[in-house]
């Protein structure tokens, strides 16, 4: 899974900012990672240089394996609270999309019964 991190012209420590997101980014999403080919983290600071009340901003879209890419937003106090509330809704977005797939595709499987279908007046 490929992490690519961005940031906007208020956030400082990048390098090292990069290294704590991609880490906590990669420790919620492993138990739908193999389902992620690429993720985009964009980190932001509403208020620029002011504080503010949850102005650190969190946006990170997935790129799954044949799907439409997803994304989720989490605003907060701290870039780290944002981090982990996107990465938190993005870990329940895939398991709940993976887990529809699966759902439909074992129903698509499953043998059905001979005979006439619902609602057949034959």
């Amino acid at each position: 899974m490929q992490v690519q991190i961005n940031t906007d012209h208020n956030i400082e420590g990048r390098e090292a900012l990069a290294a704590q997101v991609s880490g906590t980014v990669e420790t919620a999403l492993s138990r739908v990672s193999d389902h992620i080919t690429r993720l985009e983290v964009h980190l932001s600071d509403e208020s620029g240089y002011k504080s503010g009340q949850n102005d650190k901003r969190c946006m990170i879209e997935a790129r799954l394996e044949g799907r439409q890419p997803i994304a989720v937003t989490h605003q907060a106090a701290t870039l780290e609270q944002a981090v982990d509330g996107a990465a938190d809704k993005l870990a329940r977005l895939i398991e709940s999309t993976v887990g529809r797939r699966h759902d439909r595709e074992s129903r698509r499987t499953d043998s059905r019964p001979h005979g006439p279908k619902l609602g057949d007046q034959s």
